[in-house]
């Protein structure tokens, strides 16, 4: 075996890893080279987009300064469901790529064996009942696959394409946690906001009511004045309760994403308006999306595993050697095993040719290639989606903040009028429908201020998100990319 088996396994060997996958190629991006620009977004976005550090590349504990939100954060990156599911994925796809790679390589068995037998007189050769023995003990592999056309190469690699994008899936579950987390943070915030709103109308409103119910006990108030007055005490206590059920649901949904009931030790928050996210994210060009977020980097992983699938599919159709072998020992006494001159080898190479397989390889290599189109299309989808996200959230970052200022100048306003006419209508110059009707038009315009600032915020979480930010804890050292997960090899 050693003399002339050896150097063919060796040659073969060499042979092997020739694979029948397609050379990969990236899609080209079906989008446009720069960020939408006109006046809906601000100006020249395209400009404006590339100054500055990647979103990318900031923290999310720079991103978001509020020490509670950062706690809150912390406790979903360890407890939350979702999450653990993606990194045990990964686990699993790690193992199965090994699983897979396993196979580039003989599985070498130690084997040991005994058997004693007797055989009646009419079937022995000797034409005598005798009882024989035979025992064995050999190092070997079994069916061991010479990889002349890439085949195992080939699954191999798709096993490890489908690892990278498992990792990938646990980075985007990670971003998309982190920006679910501080979405439902800040909107706890704004619900603490409107209550003290509807809070300070109840108050406003239940004094008015006070004062026109005397003047309705002495007959300078109609009963049509009252009953508008009492309306609008008992609409902002609705409210108010309204409000109340939206807080608990919301922080039933933000303990559901924390993993865990909110702790009552939390650092104290930031107030409303003082939650200080970065503003000015730059958006970058379109073509660092194809790096920087992690479901478009999944969906090309995905892309070539089905590449790698291809190349499977192809070696079918060719010849297939499979090794056989084993070197020990051999005796009909369990005495003599180990004993010199009873070395034993066995040598079995097999050779498989498909001839007619009724268009099974051929079918297999049609299925292989339109998965292949399958996941072009998307991956292509992927970058179109971020392209997307990513340009809705410039539009509306540059429109949400001419919508504040003309809100913050509504509320002033309003407000103004409603101090004018509390005035005229203690001094008896206007009537209460006035005084009321002022009321609820600043009380609108409270409330429209508070969401227009939450829509501003949540849009800043959208487009950290929709760059990629929220991968890291802390912010990237100036000119520096953070380092890729070591492959597994």
């Amino acid at each position: 075996m050693t003399k002339y088996t050896l150097p063919a396994l060796l040659a073969a060997t060499l042979l092997a890893g020739c694979s029948l996958a397609p050379t990969y190629q990236r899609p080209a991006a079906p989008v446009a080279g720069q960020w939408p620009s006109g006046p809906a977004y601000g100006g020249d976005a395209a400009t404006q987009a590339t100054q500055g550090r990647a979103a990318a590349d900031i923290g999310w504990r720079e991103f978001f300064a509020d020490a509670r939100l950062q706690k809150l954060i912390e406790l979903a990156l360890a407890n939350n469901r979702d999450l653990r599911v993606a990194m045990l994925n990964v686990e699993k796809t790690r193992a199965q790529y090994q699983i897979q790679r396993a196979d580039l390589f003989p599985a070498i068995d130690a084997t040991g064996s005994g058997t004693r037998q007797r055989l009646p007189a009419d079937l022995s050769s000797s034409g005598r009942a005798g009882v024989s023995g035979k025992y064995s003990a050999s190092v070997g592999f079994t069916a061991y696959e010479l990889d002349l056309f890439g085949r195992v190469q080939s699954l191999k690699n798709e096993a490890l394409e489908q690892y990278f994008a498992s990792g990938e899936a646990q980075k985007s579950a990670q971003i998309s946690l982190v920006s679910e987390v501080a979405s439902q943070y800040l909107t706890l915030r704004a619900l603490d906001e409107q209550q003290k709103v509807v809070t300070d109308t109840l108050t406003a409103q239940q004094s008015s009511y006070d004062l026109t119910k005397k003047r309705f006990d002495v007959g300078t108030v109609t009963a049509l004045d009252l009953s508008t007055a009492d309306s609008q005490v008992q609409t902002a206590k609705s409210n108010l309760a309204s409000l109340m059920q939206q807080r608990a649901q919301a922080e039933n949904a933000l303990a559901l994403l924390v993993g865990q009931p909110l702790p009552a030790d939390l650092p104290e928050g930031n107030a409303f308006d003082a939650q200080g996210l970065l503003a000015d994210l730059p958006a970058g060009l379109p073509s660092d999306l194809l790096e920087r977020r992690p479901d478009i980097v999944q969906a090309e992983h995905q892309l070539k595993a089905a590449n790698a699938d291809i190349g499977a599919a192809r070696a079918a159709f060719f010849p297939s050697i499979s090794l056989t072998g084993s070197f020990g020992t051999a005796s009909s006494q369990l005495s003599n095993l180990f004993k010199s001159g009873q070395g034993a080898w066995s040598f079995m190479p097999q050779i498989n040719l498909p001839i007619f397989d009724w268009g099974k390889n051929a079918a297999g290599l049609d299925v292989s290639t339109t998965s292949k189109k399958i996941a072009v299309a998307q991956y292509e989808k992927s970058v179109q989606s971020a392209f997307r996200e990513v340009s809705d959230a410039l539009t509306a970052r540059a429109m949400l903040e001419q919508q504040i200022a003309a809100q913050e100048a509504l509320v002033k306003s309003e407000t103004q009028r409603y101090q004018l006419a509390e005035l005229r209508y203690r001094n008896g110059v206007d009537s209460a429908l006035t005084l009321l009707d002022a009321q609820r038009s600043l009380y609108s315009a409270q409330q429209g201020l508070i969401q227009a600032r939450l829509a501003r915020l949540t849009n800043q979480v959208t487009l950290y998100k929709a760059l990629g930010g929220g991968w890291l804890e802390h912010s990237a050292a100036a000119g520096k990319t953070p380092p890729k997960a070591d492959a597994a090899s």
